[in-house]
């Protein structure tokens, strides 16, 4: 296979991350992925790995954690989706996105198992997981940090042994596919939980937290609380990093400084020290420099992502209330500007009026855009159906690249221009931008 080929191999397979309704439950099984690793060996289980899952914050937690280990010598991979600009920044290794030619290599030796498994068809993620998983033990990685797609009990990802897995702040989202109460969601993120193993838990909200204590004592699995067990202060910020401190059963973190802002991200990181704290148990000790130094190289693309200052143009991928809520707190403390012009597209099984919630309320002009996804995308017209008294602020583009060029015309050099609602629309405004 060329890389080209590979690539449209794997743009084959369904997309259920392009599509807004599916029954989740009924479409996903772990026994299909079982069958296909044992078919290629395992490749999971020969590289130690770290599991993460929740509904906000996911990425950005395993994103920090893989900068630790990686400044603690240790080969690193990161998997991560959706992807902002290239299918090949969902696995890498180190500062290092896989090749074109690994890609190509290891794709043909998967679609040969593939082969075998029909009828029976993976899907998509599925097969993205699973190409990570090859990828990996070829390199022979000491460590592997995986992010889970949706979930987590049904997850691809989840024929993983980790050393550790650690569950972010969970909220109200894909409700038509994991639930439609706060312990229905949590039992499908805590499904990544394993008997007898170890789950740093971020802090939640009251019935989250009992639904994954709950499953935690039924699998005799270790949980370490992230406030109580790991504790943390934010100390200063500013609009360019977050300082603060933390501690855990095993060292004191007295001062550290981080490029990712907002409150949420101490959050974050702390959840992050938990797992490397936890490591400790495991027999893997990480020394407190590699700690301080991942933070302050930490890179996480799209999320509050300063793109040029005058005017600022910011990049976010908040695509549900809490993550709104987080990304306007964020904006209110953090920058200083005369006027904010919101560039919003948002997929259409999202929670669109929550979102909007709380946006709208930080906004001065609003254009309405849309992701060059049709299946998955909220019309611009759909969205603004749900904005009251705002008419004469609101406009409505076809496209990322026309709403970004509507954005500029609006906006003054003392304004911000805030680019948010989907990682897809922030993934495209990241390319249009850059060029």
């Amino acid at each position: 296979m060329t890389y080209q080929e590979a690539i449209r191999y794997l743009d084959s397979f369904v997309n259920y991350e392009k599509e807004a309704s599916y029954d989740y439950k009924r479409l996903f099984s772990l026994d299909r992925m079982r069958r296909l690793a044992s078919m290629l060996g395992d490749p999971q289980d020969s590289v130690k790995s770290i599991h993460i899952a929740g509904t906000k914050g996911k990425g950005s937690t395993s994103a920090i954690i893989h900068s630790i280990l990686k400044e603690a010598n240790f080969s690193t991979g990161l998997y991560t989706s959706p992807h902002l600009v290239s299918f090949r920044e969902r696995i890498r290794i180190g500062d290092r996105i896989i090749g074109k030619e690994d890609i190509a290599r290891l794709m043909g030796i998967l679609k040969k198992a593939v082969e075998k498994l029909r009828p029976d068809t993976p899907t998509f993620f599925e097969v993205c997981t699973m190409l990570a998983y090859l990828y990996f033990r070829e390199k022979k990685a000491d460590f592997a940090v995986y992010e889970t797609g949706l979930g987590g009990r049904l997850d691809a990802t989840n024929i993983l042994k980790p050393l550790v897995s650690a569950i972010t702040p969970i909220s109200y989202e894909h409700m038509d596919k994991l639930g439609k109460t706060l312990p229905e969601i949590a039992t499908e993120k805590a499904g990544i939980i394993k008997d007898g193993g170890i789950c740093v838990v971020a802090p939640q909200e009251e019935e989250a937290l009992e639904t994954i204590s709950w499953i935690c004592k039924e699998k005799s699995a270790k949980r370490i609380l992230v406030g109580k067990d790991i504790k943390f202060k934010e100390l200063a910020f500013s609009d360019t990093e977050e300082v603060f401190c933390a501690s855990g059963p095993f060292n004191d973190y007295p001062s550290l400084e981080m490029p990712l802002l907002g409150e949420h991200q101490v959050v974050n990181a702390a959840t992050a020290i938990g797992v490397i704290e936890a490591l400790e148990l495991c027999g893997i000790t990480i020394d407190r420099r590699a700690v301080k130094r991942g933070l302050k190289k930490v890179k996480w693309p799209g999320r509050l992502e300063v793109i040029s200052r005058r005017p600022l143009v910011i990049l976010d991928g908040a695509q549900n209330r809490a993550s709104a809520c987080a990304l306007a707190a964020a904006i209110k403390r953090a920058f200083g500007y005369r006027k904010l012009v919101l560039v919003l597209g948002i997929s259409k099984d999202k929670d669109i009026k929550g979102i909007l919630d709380e946006l709208l309320p930080i906004s001065d002009k609003i254009v309405l855009t849309k992701a060059n996804i049709a299946e998955r995308a909220a019309d611009p017209s759909a969205i603004k159906e749900l904005i009251k008294s705002r008419d004469g602020d609101i406009y409505l583009t076809k496209s990322v690249g026309e709403a970004i060029v509507k954005a500029r015309r609006l906006a003054s050099k003392d304004d911000l221009i805030l680019v948010t609602g989907s990682l897809f629309v922030v993934g495209e405004a990241g390319k249009i931008l850059d060029e």
